[in-house]
């Protein structure tokens, strides 16, 4: 029988060809409900948990609500959690080293830290960029428990720089030790393969939008090591709530009501995933 000793850590799922869906949550339920269906780790969505507040997404949400939030999911199963921190909630290298010991005090096994001066989309400049990296690395390293650190360089996704750009920042990050890289919305596959060739340290992808086309032996072959959802599963359970909501409130049709009798499925897995 596996016990929870046997499990690997989430710093050695990281095996890049041989990828593992990193399942991004958004409330203590879809937690539940991903981990009893198999998830081998959790991430927060930012995106998904700003929907949950009634804002957008982006630098609308504090250090300590999303703070607050991630400690809740990484309290309700026992899968390891990584949580989506966007920029690190401040601009200086302190608020950076901050929001790390935050994290780990909350319970997180990992955390993502942005390129990104939100609220704006603009890029930080890249020392700044690699500075902020090289603190969150050392509070890091101040802790007790191991914490992964995943380095996110977002201009592409954003629009401030290029692929070139994108892989000198990763590159960067990963001299100032950050244990996972990760470059957002590339425009396909075979830019995904040079970003892996670039670096040594393991690679995340996210499979939203264009990269649902993609299956799990694509992306292995390509060399990622992790694949998050980003906000992508979060929006699938929005759309279906706004297309029935739609369909009742415009039409006053409630047919959609009568394909969703999976409650006797659902909640013995969410008794699983909170184990």
């Amino acid at each position: 029988m596996t016990t929870s000793q046997d499990k690997p850590s989430f710093r050695e799922l990281h095996q890049p060809g041989n990828p593992f869906i990193l399942a991004n949550a958004w409330d203590i339920g879809s937690a539940r409900l991903l981990a009893g269906m198999g998830a081998k780790a959790l991430a927060t969505t930012s995106a998904g948990h700003a929907f949950t507040l009634g804002l957008a997404d982006m630098g609308n949400v504090s250090r300590d609500d999303a703070i607050a939030h991630a400690g809740e999911l990484a309290e309700a199963t026992p899968l390891p959690l990584s949580g989506d921190l966007e920029n690190g909630y401040g601009h200086d290298t302190e608020s950076v080293a901050e929001t790390i010991r935050a994290a780990a005090a909350a319970g997180l096994a990992g955390c993502s830290i942005e390129d990104t001066a939100l609220p704006a989309l603009e890029a930080y400049p890249f020392q700044k960029a690699v500075e902020r990296i090289e603190a969150a690395v050392d509070a890091c390293r101040s802790l007790e428990g191991d914490f992964v650190l995943t380095a996110r360089a977002d201009g592409y996704m954003n629009g401030t720089y290029d692929i070139e750009e994108s892989i000198r920042r990763l590159q960067a990050f990963e001299a100032a030790g950050a244990d996972v890289l990760y470059a957002p919305w590339l425009p396909d596959l075979d830019a995904v393969g040079q970003i892996c060739k670039s670096v040594n340290a393991p690679v995340n992808v996210v499979c939203e939008s264009t990269f649902s086309r993609y299956s799990l032996a694509d992306f292995a072959s390509a060399g990622v090591a992790r694949i998050s959802l980003g906000g992508s599963l979060a929006n699938v359970a929005k759309k279906a709530a706004y297309d029935a909501a739609f369909a009742m409130l415009e039409t006053g049709d409630f047919s959609a009501m009568g394909n969703v009798d999976k409650q006797n499925l659902i909640d013995p897995l969410l008794e699983k995933g909170g184990a």
